[in-house]
């Protein structure tokens, strides 16, 4: 995939994140935080400067489309879009009419293998929008302890292995899994909570929805890791090794900012839960290296229907 492709399908993926008129400008920020980051990396450079083309309209969405001009290109854009509009959960209305003039503009048939591929990303959207049930109880402390940091790393060789998956509903799964794992730390210490709290926190703590999805799929856009454009399906593990690296480790500091915010009796300020991930990101970073041979054994088994079965557990 040429340059050009990617800075199609990219400019696609920020029309598709900011057409919901309720994004907060700092979710916008992230979204263009992680623009440039992409842009950054190996093979990214050319990507400098989309987000800017599509806030400034310097390219249309229309030109976009009109520069994919193989059909795997034009299925990708549309399965990465979907995944874009499913990241906080239902889609509205309006994203719902965009999805529906893409589709028609990319000139997808009723029976493209996108259009299932899309399925399988609502099917995890919808999965992730139900309450999370009751789990099972956990043993008084330190034992507790014990058993929530073996949680906390099982959730996090899941979400990396998913991220080894080239296909883009793979990445629609990581976020809800979070959020699963939030709620049975929080249930471990007694407090009870819903889905909007459990995505409030992992705003707070430095965790963007949408933007998160941006960059996990993106990474793997720049990769050529995604889609029919990705051959096998664990034929790229190498390049995939950011993506993997960020998944897991975000998904470790996460659990760890969330054991000790919801053990202490949710006291730390906002400023504290930041400063305590970003430092807490760091070493899970490293310590992800440790446990690559599992990561790699957990994504050769994984089936887009075990995908969804998990998040909705």
């Amino acid at each position: 995939m040429d340059t050009s492709t990617q800075r199609a399908i990219l400019n696609i993926m920020i029309h598709t994140a900011l057409v919901d008129g309720q994004k907060s400008e700092n979710e916008r920020a992230a979204i263009r935080d992680v623009a440039e980051s992409l842009a950054g990396q190996a093979g990214g450079a050319a990507l400098a400067g989309v987000y800017q083309d599509v806030l400034l309209k310097r390219v249309t969405l229309s030109q976009a489309i009109a520069g994919l001009r193989e059909l795997e290109h034009r299925q990708l854009a549309y399965e990465m879009a979907v995944c874009v509009c499913d990241a906080d959960g239902v889609q509205s209305q309006a994203e719902q009419v965009f999805l529906a003039s893409l589709r028609e503009a990319l000139r997808l048939a009723d029976d493209d293998p996108a259009i299932a591929s899309a399925v399988q990303a609502d099917s995890i959207a919808a999965a992730a929008v139900a309450a999370p049930v009751a789990t099972a109880a956990f043993s008084a402390a330190p034992t507790r302890d014990a058993e929530l940091d073996k949680s906390i790393l099982n959730y996090s060789i899941l979400n990396g292995a998913l991220e080894l998956l080239p296909q883009s509903w793979a990445s629609m799964a990581i976020i809800p899994l979070q959020v699963r794992m939030v709620y049975k730390i929080g249930k471990a210490h007694g407090v009870e909570m819903d889905q909007g709290h459990i995505k409030e926190f992992i705003a707070t703590v430095g965790v963007g929805l949408t933007s998160q999805y941006v960059e996990q799929i993106g990474r793997k856009l720049i990769g050529g890791l995604v889609g029919k454009a990705a051959g096998k399906m664990l034929g790229g593990l190498t390049g995939a090794a950011t993506g993997m690296a960020f998944s897991f480790a975000t998904t470790y500091a996460l659990g760890q900012v969330a054991k000790r915010y919801y053990a202490g009796g949710r006291v730390m300020s906002t400023e504290l839960l930041k400063r305590t991930f970003q430092e807490t990101l760091g070493s899970a970073k490293n310590l992800q290296q440790e446990y690559l041979p599992a990561i790699r054994q957990r994504a050769s088994t994984l089936s887009a229907s075990e995908v969804v079965e998990l998040v909705r557990r």
